[in-house]
């Protein structure tokens, strides 16, 4: 699959999408690259392996170019030893999560439970086919929980500045 994808991103603050979701999966992923203007990921989705190259966001983080294609599982676990590597450890760094598909109205949110360093953070994405296409949200997400382009919610920054490590303002997503 390759084009523009275009997305918006919410918190999620309460654990209701577990019991609405359609489909689960468990993912672990890498980043190759994580420059801010492109990166290139690795990921292994339950027993499926994908490569995955991004551009630069548009100016309001709605939308960017992105490249995916499904590659052998073996194939995916021998490039996450090429993903960036922790400083302190020198293993690569990895995305822990679990993945709901929820449906709300003809679009399906993508709601992303983190686990390790990122544990407590929860994030949904719905896809959209323009900027300007409607959707309808979940009763678990509030508009004005909208992150859409905020780069600290993006996978590759969290794998540099882990959600444990971010101040207990208030902003946390559901703990």
């Amino acid at each position: 699959m390759s084009g523009l994808e275009i997305e918006k991103k919410f918190l999620v603050r309460n654990h209701s999408y577990q019991t609405q979701n359609s489909g689960q999966s468990h993912i672990q992923q890498g980043y190759i690259c994580s420059d801010r203007g492109r990166t290139v990921r690795v990921r292994i989705r339950d027993d499926r392996g994908y490569l995955t190259i991004k551009g630069p966001s548009s100016d309001n983080g709605l939308s960017r170019y992105e490249f995916e294609k499904e590659i052998d599982p073996d194939e995916a676990q021998e490039l996450m030893k090429l993903c960036e590597k922790s400083e302190g450890t020198g293993k690569p760094l990895m995305i822990d999560k679990t993945r709901y598909l929820v449906k709300s109205g003809r679009h399906t949110f993508e709601v992303d439970e983190f686990h390790g360093e990122n544990e407590g953070l929860v994030v949904a994405e719905v896809e959209l086919q323009s900027e300007d296409e409607d959707y309808l949200l979940p009763d678990f997400i509030n508009k004005e929980d909208e992150v859409t382009g905020d780069r600290k919610y993006y996978n590759s920054q969290l794998l540099k500045h882990p959600f444990s490590t971010w101040p207990k303002d208030g902003e946390s997503a559901v703990r």
